[in-house]
């Protein structure tokens, strides 16, 4: 008997865990756009170098009758393409006589100089951006991708400490925390005066958006029964769906970055006002000795779900016989080396690593750049988050008939698929190009589904944070190198994708190696990993000659075959039937 039977006898998918999933999920509304927030308020709007001080636009129009647009032809230079004008350069002199539509000076042989007055935005897309406040455009360009890069950062550094922390100190404690560092942090760069400031504050957000996704995405987990966990794992990632078109509403309505930014960030605030009424993972706690603790919990999650008859049954020394494996290998400690150490984690670990860089390399590669399919900004972002949504609900009943690991294979594989076809798509045909990067977004979105789910079933309860923290490291730095990749095009135009498909493909090889665990029970000590998916461990059970029959069960355990011992049955018991 294992925690499952626990969870059963308090009532299952009850009252409590209802609430629970949605209250955690509640805050995947403003997740999706701390992530993709850089597509607004660091938007490029359309810009040129500004016409020397004794020059008005306005007034020049009044005098010659002309049309400003016109107007500026005898100030800026075209680009090299010739089919807008030149945002980084204009003429020493003003050149009237280009405004004769019959002249045909070669004005390639005019000086030229760099905005040496800055720039004039046009505010038609935006109000306001940090581009257009510290003028990051022409050589200052790479300052705009320098933001999601150090947001990123951040993401990778909260991993590392919250992933840790959380296996110290508690699930709940530190989601806690995150969701007050966000509010207030997050909230606090919309007053940012200067470009470093902004930086900063988008670091340590990022590290609180990790904090509250990796342990928020555990808590939920922890408390909830194994035939419920994919269809719910599905469901509530449907607030990060419609999280990216929430994005899109606000950023349309409001077109300011400041006030975008106090949008995404202040209702974490409410956030931070009712997580006090989550209850810690009992089984956590029970891995830290702390028994007494996770039978309240218990407690209070039996008298929520109305099984109020059953309290007063659970007892310390029912909790105990229930999870004495569990207690037994809380003696000892954890690091992130025994996420390698043995040869069933190792294997886990390396293929997840694989998995978590590609899936997050793809999607950002893709969705980060918004503004290169030529439509509105706002458009793309809605249409990007309504493909999750197909997306999504093919990866729910993927994962409930095909397995984990089928699912995994299949969504890299067919977005990589997605992504090498646009490179034979002609440029000119934007509307077929942005449509295949729709679909292409949607299986990475669909990858991201999967392996937030798979990861926490792969993982052993003393360690699970620990190795979400581990692999989201890897996706943080996979999220991290997308926007660089996007400078090979100067080499070759197709580069940049062949190198987005190529990482996804070699991710799906990586992932036919996981084992699946499609209606397993959550292994909860490292022990169980090795016994259930090392090849070492497998082979020496078939020599033994002990077979766990899932189809032959009865409330109290597993009903023996012949030929196995009782002794044998006892040692598989705690592992084989401990799961959330």
């Amino acid at each position: 008997m294992g925690f499952t039977d626990l969870l059963d006898e308090v009532g299952g998918f009850g009252r409590y865990q209802w609430l629970h999933v949605t209250l955690i999920s509640l805050p995947g509304l403003m997740m999706a756009s701390q992530n993709l927030l850089n597509n607004f308020v660091s938007g490029i709007p359309t810009h040129y170098c500004s016409l020397p001080a004794n020059q008005s636009l306005h007034n020049l129009s009044v005098i010659f009758q002309m049309d400003q647009t016109q107007l500026l032809k005898a100030f800026i230079p075209p680009d090299p393409s010739g089919k807008r004008l030149d945002r980084c350069k204009r003429y020493v002199e003003p050149q009237w006589h280009l405004l004769d539509t019959k002249s045909s000076f070669n004005i390639s042989e005019l000086p030229t100089e760099d905005c040496v007055d800055g720039w004039t935005f046009d505010r038609s897309e935006f109000d306001a951006t940090t581009v257009s406040e510290w003028g990051l455009v022409c050589s200052l360009r790479p300052l705009k991708q320098m933001i999601q890069t150090i947001y990123m950062g951040g993401v990778l550094a909260g991993a590392i400490i919250y992933g840790g922390l959380s296996d110290r100190y508690g699930r709940r404690s530190v989601l806690i925390w995150s969701y007050l560092q966000l509010a207030v942090l997050g909230t606090s760069s919309a007053l940012s005066p200067s470009y470093s400031a902004y930086c900063i504050f988008r670091f340590l957000s990022g590290m609180a958006v990790s904090g509250i996704i990796i342990n928020g995405v555990s808590l939920k987990v922890e408390w909830i029964p194994t035939k419920t966990r994919t269809l719910v794992g599905t469901l509530s990632s449907f607030f990060f769906t419609f999280g990216q078109m929430i994005l899109a509403g606000a950023a349309y309505w409001l077109r300011d970055w400041r006030k975008l930014q106090v949008f995404v960030c202040a209702p974490h605030l409410l956030y931070f006002a009712y997580s006090w009424w989550y209850s810690e993972s009992a089984r956590w706690l029970v891995m830290k000795r702390r028994s007494e603790d996770a039978l309240k919990c218990l407690h209070r999650v039996a008298r929520i779900n109305g099984k109020s008859e059953v309290i007063d049954k659970l007892t310390i020394e029912v909790l105990h016989s229930h999870m004495s494996k569990e207690i037994e290998s809380s003696r000892s400690s954890f690091t992130a080396f025994d996420l390698i150490k043995t040869q069933g984690m190792r294997r886990v670990s390396i293929c997840l690593v694989a998995v978590w860089f590609a899936t997050s390399f793809a999607y950002y590669g893709l969705a980060m750049d918004l503004q290169k399919f030529g439509v509105s900004i706002y458009l793309v972002q809605i249409i990007f988050g309504a493909v999750d949504i197909p997306a999504k609900l093919m990866a729910l009943g993927m994962l409930s008939y095909l397995g984990r690991r089928v699912s995994q294979v299949s969504c890299l594989f067919l977005s990589a698929i997605i992504i090498f076809a646009n490179i034979f798509v002609p440029t000119d045909m934007q509307t077929l190009r942005t449509a295949l990067a729709c679909l292409g977004k949607a299986f990475t979105s669909a990858s991201f589904t999967t392996v937030y789910l798979y990861t926490g079933e792969l993982y052993p309860t003393v360690i699970r944070q620990t190795g979400m923290g581990f692999v989201s490291t890897m996706a943080r730095i996979g999220s991290m190198a997308a926007p660089a990749v996007l400078i090979l095009d100067e080499v070759l135009p197709a580069l940049p994708s062949i190198v987005y498909g190529g990482a996804a493909v070699i991710a799906s090889g990586f992932a036919c190696f996981l084992p699946e665990t499609l209606n397993e029970p959550l292994p909860d000590t490292i022990d169980d990993v090795e016994e259930k998916w090392s090849r070492q461990s497998s082979s020496s059970r078939q020599k033994e000659g002990v077979v766990l029959n899932d189809d032959v069960q009865f409330p109290g355990g597993v009903v023996p075959k012949e030929g196995v011992a009782l002794k044998d049955l006892k040692d598989t018991e705690g592992s084989g039937l401990n799961a959330l």
